[in-house]
């Protein structure tokens, strides 16, 4: 299996994301890559997060869905090489969850491509953490999620190599060229590198950048559309395509803040 070393995303990109949900939206739900103006204006040491972009205020905890900057020049450990395609078949993490929400419970699966190197049951722990989240997308009284390990699943969060994402994508007319995700029909695709890297504004907190992957998919799942920067200083919404830039708000991986507020902005297409 070739293999190829990871890398951040490019600004060689056509156009904007868009997606698609088991309601048949479709479009590609992209990572948010915040531009070098944007985050030199907010204090970031990166320039330019999936689905949706992400990460809390600086300054805020990543226990509370932050990603801090880093103040060390420090090289860090070499990226890992990560295959760039896959078999294109996968296991699903065993076991299931408690129910978290009210409402009848959305059923879901997480699975993992075989031959890479993650642990299906690690995945379906974080994904089960954002979902349940007092700020995530139960906090609108309505929305419940439930992991399954097998049968009927209303969706499937999947994370697999650059070149599975491209196919299973592009049979929907999707371009995630390598290095983005998408969500088609029942399908939210991870794509492994950007699961493993985040995007270079998240390399410090990627734990934050996979929650807003997960919300952002999700939340177009649940019906929700894109929506811009609601005013300078304030925290971008999950549903914001972060990918074209924050227009002056503060990078945020969460639908609802910790008082219970929908964090959104004016409707885009």
């Amino acid at each position: 299996m070739t293999t190829r070393t990871a890398r951040s995303p490019r600004g060689r990109r056509r156009g904007g994301p868009s997606h698609a949900s088991p309601r048949r939206r479709r479009g590609v739900l992209w990572a948010g890559l915040v531009a070098l103006a944007v985050l030199g204006a907010f204090g970031f040491a990166a320039t330019d997060d999936g689905g949706g972009a992400h990460a809390g205020p600086a300054g805020t905890p990543a226990s509370a869905g932050g990603a801090q900057p880093s103040s060390s020049t420090s090289a860090g450990p070499p990226e890992p090489d990560i295959p760039a395609t896959g078999p294109g078949t996968f296991t699903p993490a065993a076991g299931s969850g408690a129910p978290a929400g009210k409402g009848t419970a959305l059923r879901y699966r997480v699975e993992v491509e075989d031959t890479v190197d993650l642990s299906a049951a690690d995945v379906a722990r974080q994904v089960e953490r954002v979902l349940a989240d007092p700020r995530g997308w139960t906090a609108d009284g309505r929305s419940a999620f439930r992991r399954v390990s097998s049968g009927p699943a209303d969706f499937v969060v999947k994370v697999a190599t650059p070149g599975t994402v491209d196919r299973i994508c592009g049979q929907y007319g999707l371009d995630t060229g390598g290095e983005y995700n998408c969500s088609v029909e029942r399908n939210v695709m991870v794509n492994l590198e950007r699961w493993l890297l985040a995007t270079p504004v998240y390399a410090e907190d990627v734990t934050a950048y996979r929650a807003l992957i997960i919300n952002h998919e999700v939340g177009h799942f649940l019906g929700h559309g894109h929506v811009g920067c609601p005013g300078p200083g304030q925290p971008a919404p999950v549903m914001m395509q972060q990918i074209k830039g924050l227009n002056g708000c503060v990078p945020n991986v969460w639908p609802y803040d910790e008082e219970g507020r929908y964090l959104t902005g004016p409707a885009v297409s």
